[in-house]
């Protein structure tokens, strides 16, 4: 008997008598109500294959996609590099995540792969600039019209750009109509719902980007489940001087005045006490999980969390931190700087202290544009942040990167590092780390620092 195998909001439908080995792989069910077998979306290749090799007869009524020419209208000559993380993909059975550094071409490396796949694509990116972005590299190189998904955009095409909550919103119902799916910044993708995009999908060939893979929740295998294994890595200093810009990281301490020092350690010995006395080792997976149940339980508790927050605080935004930064704004008179902070209030301080222009999450788009335009343009110099230049947004003009405050992200310090380093003729990247000495923000430094990236004569 035939097996029927259709598309039904995310799953797949099978009906007919498939064959117990068929019925038997990960993810297949019986539905009782409906009689018929249904699996998750994403495994679709699995199952057509296992059909065919065994000679199963089969009807596929499931994928609503056919092979399609993406020629190029711009040439193309790969780097060694991606070159090999091609022919990597390939060897993983066209399913992978690859692993470049920021600046690295990590989207021509994925126009190079849709062009030779020759299947309809969906890119998937967690932000509007990136979707731009993405929508302008994509028509340089296609000269065809690029779908887009998402902000105010639904525009469906043979190769659509779509944000992770856009894609989520549209693949219940559209999740058949492509073949290969792009997930880039895929250390995104095991989150609670973005994972979904990928599951209710049916596209047999993966392709994830990242910088990152790694994850502080330890979900990675989720991601490579998702989107396959891990199949290529270059790291940042493998590149540097080629394809990146040489760089340095340099770590400035910086003193607390008196009243800071006082008032910290007398609220992080609080905040210490209270994790022995409850035994809550913060070094381990679950720490973090512990001290906020135990905290909130007793105010000894609730006190401890308030003298958390307010050592944290001082740490990270000692006024003495200010001072340094106008000390390497006049340094570096003349670089392209950005300052990131781990937080809008510090970031917003900053602002109006040096007149320096400001993005965070508040800034409404159009502002957000003019900022970006002006500061690649050179009218703005300097542009003060918190996290949303973190990733996702392109400024090759930026040489100089002082961290004023961060948390301790290995991911986040490798981003920000990576808002440095797209090549430029004669350039040269410093990010300087701005840290209060003898408090907490030492061990958080050393902590985000443990990536190849940092380990390098020259870095201080």
């Amino acid at each position: 008997m035939t097996t029927e195998i259709s598309f039904d909001q995310g799953t797949l439908v099978l009906k007919g008598d498939p064959s117990p080995e068929i019925t038997s792989l990960p993810g297949m069910k019986w539905d009782s109500r409906t009689r018929v077998w249904r699996a998750p979306a994403c495994f679709y290749r699995e199952i057509i294959l296992a059909l065919h090799n065994r000679k199963l007869p089969y009807e596929d009524l499931a994928r609503n996609y056919r092979r399609e020419a993406f020629p190029l209208v711009k040439k193309i000559v790969p780097r060694p590099f991606q070159q090999e993380a091609m022919e990597a993909w390939y060897r993983h059975n066209m399913r992978g995540v690859v692993c470049l550094p920021t600046g690295a071409g990590k989207t021509i490396l994925a126009v190079m792969l849709i062009e030779k796949v020759g299947r309809p694509t969906l890119i998937h990116v967690p932000t509007i600039d990136l979707m731009q972005q993405w929508h302008a590299v994509l028509t340089t190189y296609f000269g065809r019209e690029i779908g887009l998904l998402g902000g105010g955009y639904k525009e469906i095409a043979p190769i659509t750009v779509a944000t992770y909550d856009s894609a989520l919103l549209h693949v219940a119902d559209k999740g058949n109509r492509f073949a290969f799916a792009i997930f880039d910044e895929c250390h995104h993708l095991p989150g609670e719902q973005y994972r979904y995009t990928a599951i209710s999908s049916l596209a047999p060939f993966r392709l994830g980007l990242t910088a990152t893979p790694e994850r502080s929740d330890g979900l990675e295998e989720q991601l490579y489940q998702l989107a396959g294994e891990l199949c290529y890595r270059a790291e940042i200093r493998s590149l540097e001087g080629e394809t990146l810009a040489p760089y340095e990281v340099v770590t400035l301490p910086v003193a607390l005045t008196e009243e800071e020092r006082l008032l910290y350690e007398g609220e992080r010995e609080i905040y210490l006490t209270f994790l022995r006395s409850e035994r809550i080792n913060m070094g381990a997976r679950n720490g973090w999980q512990q001290f906020i149940w135990k905290s909130s339980r007793t105010p000894e508790g609730r006190r401890a969390f308030k003298a958390y927050l307010t050592q944290k605080k001082l740490s990270l935004a000692a006024s003495a931190k200010e001072t340094a930064v106008w000390e390497l704004l006049v340094k570096h008179a003349g670089d392209r700087i950005l300052i990131f902070t781990q937080d809008n209030e510090t970031a917003y301080r900053l602002g109006r202290r040096y007149l320096l222009p400001v993005l965070t999450h508040h800034t409404r788009v159009k502002e957000r544009e003019q900022f970006l335009s002006a500061f690649r343009e050179g009218r703005y110099p300097v542009l003060v942040t918190s996290k949303v230049l973190n990733e996702g947004v392109d400024v090759p003009e930026a040489n100089v990167g002082i961290i004023v405050s961060g948390s301790g992200s290995v991911r986040e310090h490798v981003q920000r590092l990576g808002r440095l380093l797209r090549a430029r003729p004669g350039k040269k990247a410093v990010l300087y780390e701005l840290i209060a000495a003898d408090t907490g923000e030492h061990f958080v430094n050393q902590r985000r620092r443990k990536h190849d990236a940092y380990q390098k004569p020259g870095s201080a």
